[in-house]
């Protein structure tokens, strides 16, 4: 019994971080944040995807998710924080924000 509570005592200080990397987490914040991706729209290295290709009223649109890896923070920011027209809202903390910011400005990620 001794040794149980020994072992549970010692997993106790283990955080999240020590399970998996910073770049993991990242990768896996940046495919899944709130329901459906951020790679869907802006690709797997963040440098924009067409979302749709339509006709409106003769004209051909293209609706692209422009290319976030090499934006500064400050507009990273500001864009995960309002509303857009087709890009979701995810309430995302800072700290979430931050770690996007990391993986999409990675040069382990282009």
């Amino acid at each position: 019994m001794r040794i149980i509570f020994v072992v549970f005592l010692l997993l106790s200080f283990v955080k999240a971080e020590d399970f998996i990397t910073k770049m993991e987490y990242a990768k896996m914040l940046y495919s899944n944040p709130r329901g459906i991706g951020c790679n869907k729209c802006h690709g797997e290295q963040g440098n924009g995807e067409i979302i749709a290709k339509y006709k409106n009223k003769g004209k051909k649109i293209v609706l692209k998710a422009p290319s976030i890896n090499s934006i500064s923070f400050s507009v990273f920011d500001q864009a995960l924080k309002k509303t857009h027209k087709v890009m979701p809202t995810y309430f995302l903390t800072e700290n979430e924000i931050e770690i996007l910011y990391f993986y999409v400005t990675s040069e382990a990620n282009k």
